[in-house]
């Protein structure tokens, strides 16, 4: 019987002894480590390449202590607005050779600690996406999840970074808006009362309401699913507004839907405006006037910030100085399309 051809596994000995450098200088260069010469970087790679050199990731995490994956946690995956967020972390992170660990806490509060802190077990850092916890809580938790970047949330419990999108100035973009149409009764349909950004909106209205003191603006209370919007038809008609801002392009788009069905057309009789931008916005009938966020960038900055954390010397240390950039702020844009104009009694 032939014998069978016995293959040697090549090892960064190998590596090391062909370019010439230390075992720790391969290990750095494999790592990603900036440290090393540039030069004598190339010659390491170079040679690797040469050897067919394949490091084992198994055991080059367990001697870094990483797993080169980081978690994510969203409330909700059925909305495209945290679709887009993941689409933004996950691109940047794959460029850096990082995976992403999806959490989904499906709007349940109690949820988001215990998702967040099994994450953290499983890998390098959590991003936490428009998390629903308290503040309290929040600040309680903080400290364990720490590399930890924060999206539309901020926390003084630990150096945290955090993304942000300005949805008071947004609103208030879409209240001028419509009152510049003509519009003096406006209601806000507004989002789960857990949700951070929904508290920055009710904020923004406020500030609107007392520089125009004239417009007058209702709050419904809702949610933030197609559904919720679907279901608030009634009380938005019962309000007597007649430009309705919705939390977001999904409840304004169940809005629409309801509408629709009622024979009420808009804009001619109700003017509707959503939030997001989300990819379907346009292609509603009539199509969708709503605020845009540049949400995949802000998926990518959460990385980047995540990647300043996890690459600083400090690491893993929540007492640790931050990296420049501790808050980015995002600013929507007024997207106008045909579900807004002037009221029946202006446009007569």
């Amino acid at each position: 019987m032939a014998k069978r051809a016995q293959t040697t596994r090549v090892g960064i000995s190998d590596v090391a002894a062909k370019a010439g450098v230390s075992l720790a200088t391969v290990s750095r260069v494999m790592n990603g480590n900036l440290s090393v010469d540039p030069q004598i970087a190339t010659r390491v790679r170079a040679t690797a390449t040469e050897l067919k050199y394949q490091p084992n990731p198994t055991g080059r995490n367990l001697a870094r202590g990483k797993t080169d994956t980081v978690g994510v946690v969203v409330p909700d995956l059925g909305n495209p607005t945290f679709q887009s967020v993941l689409r933004g972390v996950s691109r940047a992170a794959a460029l850096d050779g990082y995976r992403v660990l999806i959490a989904d806490s499906s709007e349940v509060s109690s949820e988001e600690s215990i998702l967040a802190s099994e994450a953290r077990r499983r890998c390098d850092g959590v991003v936490l996406c428009a998390p629903r916890m308290s503040p309290a809580e929040l600040e309680e938790l903080a400290p364990s999840l720490y590399p930890m970047v924060l999206v539309n949330r901020t926390t003084d419990a630990t150096s945290s970074p955090s993304v942000i999108v300005d949805y008071g100035k947004g609103i208030q973009d879409l209240a001028a808006h419509l009152m510049e149409l003509g519009h003096t009764r406006l209601a806000y349909v507004a989002g789960p009362e857990s949700s951070a950004s929904n508290g920055l909106r009710l904020a923004g209205l406020a500030t609107f309401r007392e520089a125009n003191p004239s417009i007058e603006i209702q709050v419904l209370p809702n949610g933030s699913t197609f559904e919720d919007g679907y279901n608030s038809a009634a009380a938005v008609l019962d309000s007597g507004a007649t430009g309705i801002m919705a939390f977001n392009d999904l409840t304004a788009m169940g809005l629409l839907s309801n509408l629709n069905e009622r024979g009420i057309r808009v804009p001619a009789e109700l003017s509707v405006t959503g939030f997001d931008d989300i990819p379907f916005a346009r292609y509603t009938t009539p199509a969708l006037t709503t605020a845009d966020v540049p949400i995949v960038e802000v998926g990518e900055q959460a990385w980047r910030q995540m990647r300043d954390l996890l690459n600083s010397p400090e690491g893993n240390d929540a007492g640790a100085s931050t990296p420049e950039g501790v808050t980015r702020t995002f600013s929507p844009s007024l997207v106008v399309r045909g579900s807004t104009a002037a009221p029946a009694s202006k446009a007569q």
